[in-house]
């Protein structure tokens, strides 16, 4: 074959993950399995500029042409950042006349019943710009009062006017009857064509009033600044003879089209830390591993995410800007389909302090990558766990990033000694490890919390770790949970990146159906889901999947008459009928008693709403194995701190890639690769898989 036939048959595919320190950037060659990967710092005001440079770098040191990459998946923090930062598009919110304060209400909860100045976070659109109209459903969708089309006509234009530049619009039960909703868009269209327009019915039809307007305000909120930013990377990539289509991540594990993504970016909002945990599944299956956490720390947050048995848990319910990070109910709610994770602000950019009461704190606000670490010299003078993990010895000022960034030293000691040691009268030693000592517990805190409010135990499970600092942390993450056993993969720095490549085209719809299950209305519940069904084939069809090879998943959200809250149950395929009952109400049981470890046997089961799932084929893939073939195995030694003899301690360094398959180490020692180091704790012992892996056993 020809140089020339062999660029027009090569098919490789790009994962690109915006972090809040880092973009990385994979690109794997389908035909060989060969993987390659890159970092640059992300640039927060030219984020798709940062994207371009990774990219550029990453084909040209391959020698890939910009037509060979056939797939692009790309993840992004953008929705993220914009939600906790506050910096999303002027947005107002329409709602029916006489619920003008539904944001202001909330649940009417607190999550802290005993602090008197407690602090409530505040909603993204104020209260005077929300606006009433004249309309009204009744709890079945029928109409009480029409849409008084003249408001909405008058309103158009009054916001026109005020600049404003996108509107969500969530009216009593529109869950049940769209109509009201969608004649305020037509009209927007008409009047104010500027101004982009998500609707509660489109973006979350589902019951929980609050929950529906939070939903629904964040995706009018982000929009526009997504649909900006994904026609200025689409059009970057072009320049670089990419025109492969651009996937975007779902929080849920999936991915969808650009034309889904400018359409819900709400459900971009955990993209990155889905493509680690779809990632993290896939290493599991490998090594046939049943109970899965994985762990993913990078430069601003840390995440831990449940599997079992090879699927990572889901739910629909999700909070941001949480004003208390362990409190559940202090941030604002996100009813979007999303892996279920705890995520903590404890990155390597984490920034260290002592409190007014003389504590050491770490987190949540980061360095991130400008001004960065104070050893990353680019202007930051504040002490992060990344310069902790400096001075401990844990990372090499000479190797970070394989020598493409060098580390400063010295800035990270007076950083620590200045912020944290003097302070509290510590040692620059002792303060330094106090810093990394004070992440692992809150994570391990985070993580056991998590584990006991799913009735796991977090001892059942095999820690994969990854994410740029995620292995240097990883083992005293499971020493404090009792985890005996650790999997470090190959390129562990760009899981999420490699995560974008494994997932499979796929998109979740819900619709609210409120009923006992023992009186559904079968002809109904069928028209829903064949209506969900068809919907969700065409917008799968948008990310390049036939129709013919979709597969459907469908669930009923079921309670117990009387609860808040709901359990997804699996159901049968084909024509539902009250022959199906029994079997559904079956399934329930089965899911209630696994979580609660109880059941209320004499409550009647109400139906609370359906789901759809429709998903491509899983992407295939194989990795063939970074090697270095005429590399030594050990680097040389290294001054490390080890905790349990307070003192540094001369230990061996290793060249992850020289490390041959069935390779036998003992901590403690150092492993480095590029993107990440792995910190072998004493006594721990660690074998090389045939893929790479590194397994460890404390």
């Amino acid at each position: 074959m020809t140089a020339r036939k062999r660029r027009a048959a090569a098919n490789f595919a790009l994962g690109v993950d915006i972090g809040g320190t880092f973009t990385d950037l994979v690109l794997l060659d389908r035909a060989t399995g060969r993987l390659a990967a890159g970092k640059v710092l992300t640039d927060y005001d030219d984020l798709a500029g940062a994207v371009l440079k990774g990219a550029e770098q990453l084909i040209a040191d391959n020698n890939v042409a910009g037509a060979g990459v056939k797939n692009v998946v790309h993840g992004t923090t953008l929705v993220t950042n914009a939600l906790i930062q506050r910096t999303g598009a002027a947005t107002a919110l329409v709602v029916t006349r006489g619920f003008r304060d539904v944001l202001e209400f909330g649940r009417e909860s607190r999550y802290d019943i005993y602090a008197i100045d407690l602090e409530i976070p505040a909603p993204l659109v104020a209260r005077e710009m929300v606006f009433e109209v004249s309309e009204r459903l009744d709890s079945a969708g029928r109409v009480v009062e029409a849409l008084d089309e003249s408001e909405v006509r008058t309103l158009a234009r009054e916001l026109r006017r005020h600049k404003v530049s996108a509107v969500a619009v969530c009216l009593l039960h529109a869950y049940r009857n769209a109509a009201h909703e969608r004649r305020i868009a037509e009209i927007f269209a008409r009047e104010a064509p500027g101004i982009v327009v998500s609707l509660s019915s489109d973006v979350m039809p589902d019951i929980r009033e609050f929950e529906r307007a939070c939903t629904t305000v964040a995706n009018a909120y982000v929009q526009p600044a997504i649909r900006g930013y994904l026609e200025e990377l689409a059009s970057r990539l072009r320049s670089l003879k990419i025109t492969a289509p651009l996937l975007l991540m779902s929080s849920d594990g999936g991915t969808v089209s650009t034309q889904t993504a400018v359409r819900h970016p709400i459900r971009l909002v955990e993209s990155g830390p889905a493509g680690g945990a779809i990632a993290a599944s896939f290493i599991g299956r490998g090594h046939g591993l049943d109970h899965v956490m994985a762990y993913d720390m990078g430069g601003t947050t840390a995440k831990v995410c449940l599997i079992d048995d090879g699927a990572p848990e889901k739910t629909d319910q999700f909070e941001f800007g949480r004003v208390d990070r362990f409190a559940k109910g202090s941030g604002l709610p996100l009813k979007v389909p999303a892996l279920e994770m705890i995520e903590i602000g404890a990155g390597g950019g984490s920034i260290a302090r002592v409190d007014v009461m003389g504590r050491l704190r770490v987190g949540p606000d980061s360095a991130a990558a400008a001004p960065g670490p104070a050893c990353y010299g680019l202007g930051g003078t504040l002490p992060t766990v990344t310069d902790a993990d400096l001075y401990l010895g844990y990372l090499a000022a000479d190797s970070f990033l394989g020598g493409a960034m060098r580390l400063d030293a010295k800035a990270a000691a007076a950083a620590i000694k200045e912020h944290v040691a003097r302070p509290l009268s510590l040692s620059t030693t002792r303060a330094a490890w106090g810093i990394h000592e004070v992440v692992n517990d809150n994570m391990a805190r985070a993580a056991k919390i998590h584990c006991l409010e799913r009735g796991k135990d977090a001892r059942e499970y095999t820690l994969v770790a990854y994410g740029g600092a995620g292995p240097v942390h990883a083992e005293g993450i499971a020493r404090a949970l009792d985890i005996r056993t650790i999997v470090y993969p190959l390129r562990a720095g760009v899981m999420s990146a490699f995560g974008f490549l494994v997932a499979p085209p796929a998109l979740e719809l819900l619709r609210a159906i409120v009923a006992p299950l023992a009186q559904l209305d079968f002809a109904e519940v069928n028209r829903v889901l064949g209506a969900m069904e068809t919907e969700g084939r065409a917008l799968v069809k948008t990310a390049g999947v036939p129709i013919r090879e979709c597969a459907v998943r469908r669930e009923f959200g079921i309670r117990f008459a009387g609860q808040s809250f709901e359990l997804s149950v699996a159901l049968p395929s084909g024509r539902l009928s009250a022959g199906d009952v029994a079997a559904i109400r079956a399934g329930f049981l089965k899911h209630y008693r696994e979580r609660f470890h109880r059941l209320n046997p004499d409550v009647p089961l109400e139906v609370v709403n359906c789901r759809v799932v429709v998903s491509g084929p899983e992407q295939p893939i194989k990795v063939a194995r970074t090697s270095a073939r005429g590399r030594r195995a050990k680097k040389g030694q290294r001054d490390v701190y080890l905790p349990e003899r307070a003192a540094f301690v001369s230990c061996p360094v290793y060249d992850r890639y020289a490390l041959a398959a069935g390779a036998n180490l003992r901590g403690p020692a150092v492993v480095e690769e590029v993107e990440s180091t792995v910190l072998l704790g004493t006594g721990a012992v660690a074998t090389v898989a045939r893929n790479g892996n590194l397994v460890v056993k404390r």
